[in-house]
């Protein structure tokens, strides 16, 4: 009887635990937990271009509510939405009034931005993606924090089969141009570890592998002796946002003895089809460089 009577109890309390529960998540309570939900974000502000690329791509684009001023891609997301920041500076009270439930930052030249945003009690998310890998990475998860995850894979899966393929066409090169790219110009610094991958995948050689791993600018720093020493077929310039200048290159003293300046080999690739850490870098940017590379027997 005592077995049968603790059994009774415990169902008692259980339906009144759970009617105590409904009564008090009911109504008004139930409508503001709905209100407050965290997953997914419904207002996201990129403060880069490749999540807002990215979530443009998943069809996902109705959760941005605010991007970057340096956005360029997709073109219509200037249009659609209001941008917000540069790359190392926001507008802290304009991204507040956008009431956002995710902000989207990338490296550490946005710490400061995300400090604030932090302090201010707003949930952000930083990407720090600095290879080939590190991107597809990025895509499947940001495709996964807004319930996206299928679409975020197979827009993975199709990037790398795009870049397997690129890779396929160059491997049986007999000649591997060497290839010098620059990021910006004073300094002089070369370029970072995706661009050195992509640079390898259309086939050719970049001439500072060792400073492609390096994740700061400051560390990739070249001189005009080093360039020369290692006698480039192929000068790229990419100059974050700045137009590159083949004139002001070649005329740097020593370079005149370059393959790449002797052979009128200098070339651009806009800083927003091969600085993006992004899908852009690995489609547009890939194909670009394959293009170049191929002019080079």
């Amino acid at each position: 009887m005592f077995k049968g009577g603790l059994c009774r109890l415990r169902t008692e309390l259980r339906h009144a635990v759970t009617k105590k529960s409904q009564a008090k998540f009911g109504g008004t309570e139930a409508a503001k937990l709905k209100e407050n939900k965290m997953y997914p974000p419904e207002r996201i502000v990129c403060l880069t271009e490749e999540t807002t690329e990215t979530l443009y791509l998943l069809g996902e684009q109705h959760r941005i509510v605010g991007i970057s001023g340096y956005t360029v891609r997709p073109p219509q997301a200037r249009k659609e939405k209001p941008r917000v920041s540069a790359f190392i500076s926001a507008d802290i009270p304009k991204i507040l009034a956008l009431e956002p439930d995710l902000v989207l930052t990338f490296s550490d030249l946005q710490a400061e931005i995300v400090a604030a945003l932090i302090r201010a009690g707003i949930s952000v998310h930083a990407f720090n993606q600095r290879s080939v890998a590190g991107i597809l990475d990025m895509i499947r998860t940001l495709g996964a924090l807004v319930g996206a995850a299928d679409r975020a894979d197979a827009l993975a899966d199709r990037l790398a089969a795009n870049i397997q393929k690129t890779q396929q066409r160059n491997a049986n090169r007999s000649e591997r141009p060497k290839v010098y790219f620059e990021e910006w110009d004073e300094p002089m610094i070369s370029g970072i570890a995706w661009v050195s991958e992509l640079v390898a995948i259309a086939g050719g050689v970049d001439i500072f592998p060792e400073l492609a791993g390096c994740k700061s600018a400051k560390d990739r720093i070249t001189t005009p002796d080093d360039v020369i020493g290692r006698a480039p077929d192929i000068i790229i310039g990419s100059w974050c946002g700045k137009k590159f200048s083949k004139e002001k290159v070649a005329a740097r003293p020593g370079f005149d003895a370059i393959p790449a300046v002797r052979n009128c080999k200098l070339y651009e690739i806009k800083s927003a089809l091969i600085l993006q850490p992004g899908p852009a870098a690995l489609t547009d940017g890939l194909a670009a460089l394959e293009e170049i590379i191929r002019d080079v027997p």
